[in-house]
């Protein structure tokens, strides 16, 4: 509170802050970190850039159909009662200015829980 209150007047104990998003830098590919155990895949989507904040994650694995990721907390995301292990995984990313993005074969199908890979943009 010392801080905010150089910045701004307290009233009643509450110093009033407004925030606004802006645009964010980014360097190398979108992050995927992988934990959980078999029956439940929590990852952690990271280094998105541009608006930041991830809307919507899918991820499919290369013997599964596209599976619907839950916001877990945050933007970790994550699938319950679904194996995915020894399969490569692809994600489906929209962040909240409408982007649509594909990462194919993110993860091989050796990845392990506690793993984070590097995603590439495909289209």
């Amino acid at each position: 509170m010392p801080m905010f209150v150089k910045l701004a007047p307290a009233v009643a104990g509450v110093v009033h802050v407004s925030y606004r998003r802006v645009r964010c830098g980014k360097q190398g590919g979108v992050k995927f970190e992988i934990t959980g155990n078999p029956n439940w895949n929590l990852v952690l989507v990271y280094n998105v850039g541009g608006a930041g904040d991830v809307n919507n994650v899918r991820v499919k694995g290369s013997n599964t159909g596209w599976i619907q990721m839950q916001r877990n907390w945050g933007q970790k995301w994550d699938t319950k009662g679904v194996d995915l292990r020894g399969q490569a995984l692809t994600f489906q990313v929209v962040t909240s200015d409408g982007a649509f993005k594909v990462f194919r074969d993110v993860a091989p199908a050796s990845w392990q829980f506690g793993q984070t890979f590097d995603g590439k943009i495909n289209f």
